[in-house]
Parts: C-alpha cells; sequence; structure tokens
C-alpha cells in the first residue's frame, strides 16, 4: 500500500459514511454527494473517534431500514440491501485495521464469526476455507492458501435482484442458503405455509455448491418476494451453471397457498428473459412430471415447449433423467449465439 496508517485509518470512515448515507438515503444512482474531513490537528485518538462515530452511523441505518430497502453501491449489479451494506462495512474495518496493524508490526487477529459473515454475504463466489480470516485475507490478496493460485484482483459481490411487475427475485447469498437448508427462513418473511420443501432442497444444493467452491451467484436460487406485502411466496433458480454448450436447468417452487395466481410464470419469463440475454447461456430447459399439468402450463405461459421425443430420449439417457419426466426448452435468439 502507497497510503499511511492515518490515510488507511480515514479511508475507514470516509467508507462507513459513505455506506451510512447510501442506505438512509436511499440513494439510487450515485453516491451521496458528499464528503468528510477532519480537523486540522487531528491526532490518532480523534480518529479513531471519526471512525467509531461513522461505524455507529452505519449500525443504525442498517438497523432501521427495512429489508427490501436497496440502495447504490456500483459492484457488481448497482445495489445492495441492509445485509450487503453490513458487510462491506465490517469488510472495511477488518480489513484495513490489518493492513494498518501490517504496517505498524502489531498482531491482529479478528473475530472469525465477522469474517465469516463477510465471506458467506459478499464473497459468494469464493470457496470457504478452514479458517475464514486467512480465506478472507487470501480472497484480497492479502494472504496466501495453500493449494490456491495468490489473488492480484478482486471485488466482492452484492446479490442479484431482478424485478417484474408483482415481485422482486432475490439472488439468496451463502449465508441465507444455509440456513434455509437447515430449516430457517434465510432471512426472508414468508407467506404461511413457507418456504416449501422445494426451496429448501434448492438452498441446499446451492449449499453443496458453494462449499465446494463450483457456486456461480447468478446461477444459483432466487427467491420471490412479493412486491404489496414484503412477504417471500416462493423460490426459482438454476441446478447450477450453464454447461459448455450454454445449456442450463430451471426450477421453481410456490407456497402451495399463492398458487394459481401466475407468480411462476411471471418470475420464470423474466429469469429466463435474463439469462438468455447473456453471451454464455443458449438454452433454458425445465424437467417435468408429466402429471403435472400445472407446472405444464408455467412453462408454456414463459415461453418454454416440449421437445421432440427423440431429444428427450437422449437427455434421458445423458442425464439419468427419469422417464417420468417431460423435457421443456426455451432457446435464447439467434443473434445471442
Amino acid at each position: 500500500m502507497e497510503w499511511s496508517c492515518g490515510n488507511a485509518a480515514f479511508h475507514i470512515a470516509e467508507d462507513l459514511i459513505a455506506y451510512a448515507a447510501n442506505l438512509a438515503g436511499r440513494a439510487r444512482d450515485d453516491y451521496v454527494p458528499f464528503e468528510i474531513t477532519l480537523d486540522e490537528g487531528t491526532g490518532n485518538e480523534g480518529l479513531i473517534h471519526v471512525i467509531e462515530t461513522t461505524g455507529a452511523l452505519l449500525t443504525a441505518a442498517v438497523r432501521t431500514t427495512p429489508r427490501e430497502v436497496r440502495a447504490f453501491h456500483p459492484y457488481p449489479f448497482r445495489s445492495a440491501n441492509r445485509e450487503g451494506f453490513a458487510a462491506m462495512g465490517v469488510a472495511e474495518v477488518l480489513l484495513h485495521t490489518h493492513d494498518i496493524a501490517e504496517g505498524l508490526g502489531v498482531a491482529y487477529e479478528p473475530p472469525a464469526e465477522l469474517a465469516g459473515f463477510v465471506l458467506t454475504t459478499i464473497f459468494p463466489h469464493v470457496r470457504p476455507g478452514p479458517d475464514p480470516w486467512r480465506t478472507l485475507l487470501w480472497a484480497t490478496g492479502r494472504g496466501d492458501l495453500p493449494g490456491r493460485a495468490p489473488v492480484t484482483e478482486w471485488r466482492w459481490r452484492n446479490n442479484l435482484v431482478l424485478p417484474t411487475d408483482r415481485l422482486t427475485l432475490q439472488g439468496v447469498t451463502p449465508a441465507s442458503a444455509a440456513d434455509l437448508s437447515a430449516g430457517g427462513d434465510g432471512g426472508f418473511t414468508w407467506v404461511v405455509g413457507g418456504p416449501f420443501e422445494g426451496t429448501r432442497e434448492a438452498a441446499g444444493m446451492m449449499s453443496k455448491a458453494y462449499e465446494e467452491g463450483v457456486h456461480r451467484p447468478e446461477f444459483g436460487l432466487f427467491v420471490l418476494v412479493r412486491r404489496e406485502d414484503d412477504l417471500a411466496v416462493g423460490g426459482i433458480g438454476f441446478h447450477g451453471a450453464p454447461d459448455e454448450e450454454g445449456a442450463a436447468e430451471v426450477g421453481y417452487d410456490l407456497v402451495e397457498g399463492v398458487r394459481g395466481r401466475g407468480y411462476a410464470s411471471e418470475a420464470l419469463s423474466t429469469l429466463s428473459e435474463w439469462a438468455l440475454a447473456r453471451d454464455d447461456v443458449r438454452l433454458l430447459c425445465a424437467a417435468i412430471h408429466a402429471e403435472n399439468a400445472p407446472s405444464q402450463r408455467v412453462v408454456a405461459r414463459a415461453g418454454y415447449v416440449r421437445t421432440t421425443v427423440e431429444e428427450e430420449r437422449a437427455a434421458q439417457v445423458q442425464h439419468d433423467m427419469d422417464d417420468s419426466l417431460r423435457l421443456y426448452v426455451r432457446r435464447g435468439h439467434p443473434t445471442a449465439a
């Protein structure tokens, strides 16, 4: 680093107050246009007081902001919720305190649960290791991990959110996935009867992919949150990242009490359009039991068509697919290829 220890400490305060301002001010397109300065002659004790104060302001903003509120942050999807801002604030404090401690030649070891919170909230693409703090240092180019190449460039990743007319599709973090698969609510407020078993199973699949280091956040699980009351009504997502040919499988479920209202088709249409607009996705498929007529109507309304019998049989052989399943696909526009 080219900063002095004092500059690094002041940077912590700058980021904490910027995050607090964006969250409290519901910033949409950029950071709130202001900056802080230190009074002339401010010493180390005063600088620490500034960091504590800006940290308290961010804490207050996080605690008083409703869960569904999102505010501007540039990377990677131009917004973050309160958990994202909390994780970014914790990351600034932990990592730059480490930098300062290194500069001063003193030991520093933060609580492992704080490093774990940062990793499972804004580093979903990083395979966890046995030591969260050492893993976070490696992921930010500050240390080495056995068996992993050094990191020279890095970014954290707030969750992706896709809006529809009546819903928001909210990308699930590894922390939320672990809670859902263990029987919790994943940090969401659900309609009565939720989450349904399919969402919990999908969360378990996502958690396994995260532990194995093959999870790609954009191709994970999304929770469907209803705009009118901010209640979660179901889950939708991918069974993994696209394969070499650009094919990915989708799945979805709704809490029983909200079925028949078009939520699944609305969510599937939006997710499919988002995916097929990417360069790495050319085909989306859904495997549906032959007797599940409601689900077949869902995919049909979302632009999917059933494959030929020959394609279906080939998929059954290639992917060991149950012969009671029917394969539906939606292809990208020719120009997308």
